[in-house]
């Protein structure tokens, strides 16, 4: 099995936090981190823009990651969200593991 960190930004604190609790209660993601505020400078729409964001850190199974993709671009206010997955080449066992357990769509508790 392998294991992904997914990132992604958004605008605002309240909405991170719906999205997390929303993808961890469907077990599409062990672990929602939200850091920020953070400033990001972006183009758009030929354009420079800024923007204050929370940058969210997801850990989740690469058998996971296409309906949390799916799951993230339904929830998320942009238009063309930031969906990044970084694979996870190594770490702790138990910590891994633990990944799998809260991933696994029939395990309740």
């Amino acid at each position: 099995m392998g294991y992904l960190q997914v990132i992604v930004s958004i605008d605002s604190r309240d909405g991170a936090e719906r999205i997390a609790r929303e993808l961890v209660e469907a077990r599409l993601a062990a672990c929602f981190q939200i850091l920020g505020p953070m400033r990001s400078i972006f183009r758009w729409n030929g354009e420079i823009e800024a923007a204050d964001e929370w940058l969210c850190l997801a850990k989740t199974t690469t058998d996971r990651f296409e309906e949390l993709r799916e799951r993230l671009v339904a929830l998320h206010p942009y238009d063309i969200p930031e969906i990044i997955a970084t694979p996870i080449v190594a770490g702790h066992a138990d910590y891994l593991e633990w990944i799998s357990v809260e991933t696994t769509p029939s395990v309740r508790g």
